[in-house]
């Protein structure tokens, strides 16, 4: 019987996490280490919401189970590439880069 309460106490978080972070409502095609690291994220920040906020907006949102639709329209499969935003994103790690490499030309050998 311990078992099935805590089974269902876990079903319950992993519900409220799908229900609150849209990117844990689908199939993740990351590696398994970045898929770690989304979920610690996801749970860290739906604790900082839960503490800093006393009235939590998604507490009477119903829990998504496994298998469930989402609503129309809010499923995200894939997402296209823009050059905008490939640009952006180049513009970013060139400067991301950059930084790096004047730190590093500071540093005594």
């Amino acid at each position: 019987m311990k078992h099935f309460k805590a089974r269902n106490v876990i079903e319950r978080c992993f519900g409220l996490l799908k229900g609150r972070w849209g990117i844990l409502r689908s199939p993740s095609f990351y590696p398994i280490r970045t898929q770690g690291r989304i979920i610690t994220a996801c749970c860290l920040l739906h604790n900082l919401i839960r503490q800093e906020m006393s009235i939590d907006p998604m507490e009477n949102v119903p829990i998504i189970e496994d298998g469930q639709n989402t609503e129309e329209g809010e499923y995200v499969g894939s997402v296209e590439t823009s050059d905008q935003w490939t640009a952006k994103r180049n513009a970013m790690a060139q400067e991301m880069y950059n930084e790096w490499r004047a730190i590093r030309n500071q540093q005594p050998n």
